[in-house]
């Protein structure tokens, strides 16, 4: 079965449910561990950000290439389950939504739980995401098994 398209994919219009349905769908390709499609839906100079990401973490990804190399190992470190919890909330600039989401599974090494909480102000244009600045809790790389791209421990 051919993935679902997402609103305001290029060449379709984008109406107000564009960005949600977009980051709705990008929860379904990550849960499917397709990196690759959920790559495909960041523009080629989409930024991703971490403003809490610690030292030694990458704090800024510019363009879709960095996005995907960060991203690219992530299943393998990270089983995600299940997002239980996401709420989205609409602003004044229809391009832009704020994501408060949950996260649960496992962490591949040593099969402890992960639970992770994150907020996510996230900007798509023609069914692009260009802007994603992840606010998400530091303190769980702590947890043995949990680094992933970009770490240098």
């Amino acid at each position: 079965m051919p993935t679902p398209t997402p609103a305001g994919t290029p060449g379709t219009p984008a109406g107000p449910a564009a960005v949600p349905e977009l980051f709705r769908h990008g929860l379904r390709l990550l849960l499917d561990k397709d990196i690759d499609a959920w790559v495909g839906l960041w523009a080629d100079d989409g930024v991703m950000e971490f403003p809490f990401a610690p030292e030694g973490r990458p704090r800024r990804l510019a363009g879709r290439e960095a996005v995907a190399a960060y991203m690219r190992s992530y299943p393998d470190h990270i089983d995600l389950h299940d997002f239980p919890e996401v709420r989205i909330h609409e602003t004044t600039d229809a391009r832009t939504v704020v994501v408060e989401l949950r996260g649960v599974g496992r962490l591949v090494r040593t099969d402890a739980p992960f639970d992770m909480t994150y907020i996510a102000v996230v900007t798509a244009e023609n069914g692009r995401f260009t802007s994603y600045r992840d606010y998400w809790n530091p303190l769980v790389l702590l947890e043995p098994g949990a680094e992933f791209a970009g770490s240098t421990r």
